[in-house]
């Protein structure tokens, strides 16, 4: 299984940077008040690809820290402030979750 997935991941790669040297020419990407970039197509397509990953991950950090915040257990952020710094030497452990809360919360089920 682990040969399957070196041999995906061999020519994805190889399938990519052939399209990078297949894209080398210049393009002119227009922008507003008659700006204008020139740089290689395999440039403008990454740029591109990274751009929409990132607004991406961005609009889905919100609901992220939702969840999270939901699936903490009951006292977690109270226990998390009176903790000493382990600076000090002083290690202690977080309380227990609840014994009668269900764990983790079934929202929606």
């Amino acid at each position: 299984m682990r040969l399957i997935a070196w041999l995906v991941r061999a020519f994805l790669f190889f399938a990519l940077f052939a399209f990078a040297l297949n894209n080398q020419h210049e393009v002119a990407v227009h922008g507003f008040f008659g700006l204008e970039w020139r740089s290689p197509l395999v440039v403008v397509v990454l740029l591109a690809f990274a751009t929409g990953a990132l607004l991406g991950v961005l609009a889905m950090l919100p609901g992220w820290w939702r969840a999270r915040r939901a699936l903490a257990p009951p006292g977690h952020a109270a226990a998390a402030d009176s903790r000493p710094h382990a600076a000090a030497g002083a290690t202690t452990r977080p309380p227990a979750p609840d014994s009668t809360a269900e764990y983790p919360p079934r929202v929606g089920l």
